[in-house]
């Protein structure tokens, strides 16, 4: 196995290899005791982040749970995220990802690989520039304050589907346009049907895909009515453009519509349909995860619920905040980052190795499912000082507990040529509707008690009901 110490892991990088290592043939991934094994399968379904976190404990670095031919094979740490950043050639995403096809499509980014991928996300990139991103923040900020000027003092609300709603609407509203965003409602209720299936259990998940079955059909009945609403979107752009007075549109529809590769080819039907779909999905469903992590570390920390209220009395007042108040909140962006730090809405992350490699020692077949975990990463007290705690401080750079982070150590968002597109949008959105709240409204956790579920888009369970005080 890998050695814990800094110099020990370095010396035993991994690196793509078939055949013999240099010091003999290498030992298949090491298995855990069947006893771990049999605990751990167990627990994950129950609550998969204390689950991997015991795993790492027990295992170490390396650990394969499983079917020995196609083992689900665990790569914990910077040193495995790096290794598999680093390596994207080695592996494969669309059969890693391949219960994501229901709600994103079968051209989605998340879903692409080679160069289908770096043509698709060359296309999309673009949208999500930090520039464009900075001239959403205005309407982030209004959707937001709209929706807390209904929060009255004494009235008790699920925070994560509140915000939630507000997310998605904010999402489809700057990405796609006014008409979309009116029946955002309506697309979040049909997309979550979708979404629903991939939050189920990964077994239940693979028996649903392989038979004809009720539950799938409205899955696909409730995409494919999204997909009808997003052409008939494009399609009245389509008129309205080569109408003699013209409809000029600025959005990032517009700049899927109207892109081009070298050879004048742009997004065909189905890769159009799949990204708007994948990008508003990803857009809500995982920010909103981190928006309500958000709310409930303010919620239980008041010291830094108070110095985060005061930094945004004193950069926005009494007005909405602005692009430009942004940079000056830099207590609140220590908030959103160890938010993303100790609940990444991934908390793990697969690919499958298209040809057998060599890791720390151990042997890891072509077609196993190889998992490194951002959540593990973030609480490993040898890469983060006190590594289990809420302080925002540790991204000051002259505080004690500094560290700076690298693409190995922080990973909220993925990392490597497929790390996630949304990013900047997810944290501005954040950063944006935190100040909103900051500045409006003062909540208090109904209950402390809450668990994380979901790997895919990490959530309080049951939601995360407030009380508004004030």
């Amino acid at each position: 196995m890998t050695p814990r110490t800094p110099a020990g892991r370095a010396r035993a990088a991994g690196r793509p290899r078939t055949g013999r290592a240099r010091t003999g043939r290498a030992r298949g991934a090491a298995r855990p005791p069947l006893a771990l094994t049999v605990r751990h399968g167990i627990a994950f379904t129950a609550d998969p982040c204390a689950s991997l976190l015991r795993l790492h404990a027990e295992a170490g670095p390396v650990a394969a749970v499983g079917p020995r031919r196609k083992p689900l094979v665990h790569l914990f740490g910077p040193d495995a995220n790096a290794f598999v950043f680093a390596n994207s050639g080695l592996f494969r995403w669309r059969e890693a990802f391949d219960l994501l096809v229901p709600v994103n499509g079968e051209t989605a980014l998340i879903v692409s690989d080679g160069a289908d991928h770096r043509r698709r996300r060359r296309l999309v990139q673009p949208a999500f520039h930090h520039r464009r991103v900075g001239a959403y923040v205005e309407r982030m900020a209004a959707n937001t304050d709209a929706a807390l000027r209904t929060w009255q003092p004494g009235r008790t609300l699920d925070a994560y589907a509140e915000l939630r709603s507000v997310i998605r609407r904010s999402t489809v509203e700057v990405l796609f346009g006014d008409r979309l965003a009116a029946d955002a409602e309506v697309i979040g209720r049909r997309l979550q049907v979708a979404l629903a299936a991939i939050d189920r259990n990964f077994v239940l998940q693979m028996m649903l895909r392989q038979i004809p079955n009720p539950y799938m059909r409205r899955v696909a009945a409730a995409r494919a009515q999204v997909a009808r609403r997003v052409d008939e979107e494009v399609a009245r752009r389509l008129r309205e453009d080569t109408a003699p007075e013209g409809a000029a549109h600025d959005d990032v529809l517009a700049m899927l519509m109207a892109a081009r590769d070298e050879d004048g080819a742009g997004l065909t039907r189905q890769e159009l349909q799949d990204q708007v779909i994948s990008l508003i999905s990803a857009g809500y469903d995982t920010t909103s995860a981190a928006m309500a992590w958000a709310v409930y570390v303010l919620a239980t920390h008041p010291e830094v619920e108070e110095r985060a209220r005061r930094e945004v009395a004193e950069v926005v007042g009494d007005r909405l905040p602005e692009a430009g108040d942004l940079p000056a909140l830099t207590f609140l962006d220590g908030v959103v980052n160890e938010t993303l730090r100790l609940f990444p809405p991934a908390v793990l992350s697969a690919r499958v190795p298209v040809e057998d490699f060599e890791y720390g020692g151990h042997r890891i077949p072509a077609g196993a499912m190889v998992l490194y975990s951002p959540y593990v990463t973030h609480r490993m007290p040898e890469v983060w000082p006190l590594a289990g705690r809420f302080r925002p401080e540790r991204w000051d750079p002259s505080s004690d507990l500094h560290r700076p982070a690298t693409p190995a150590t922080y990973l909220p968002f993925g990392g490597g040529p497929h790390r996630c597109i949304g990013s900047t949008l997810a944290t501005v959105e954040i950063k944006t509707m935190l100040a909103c709240l900051l500045r409006r409204t003062r909540l208090r956790l109904v209950s402390r008690a809450v668990t994380p579920t979901s790997v895919t888009a990490m959530r309080p369970r049951g939601g995360l009901p407030v009380r508004i005080v004030g």
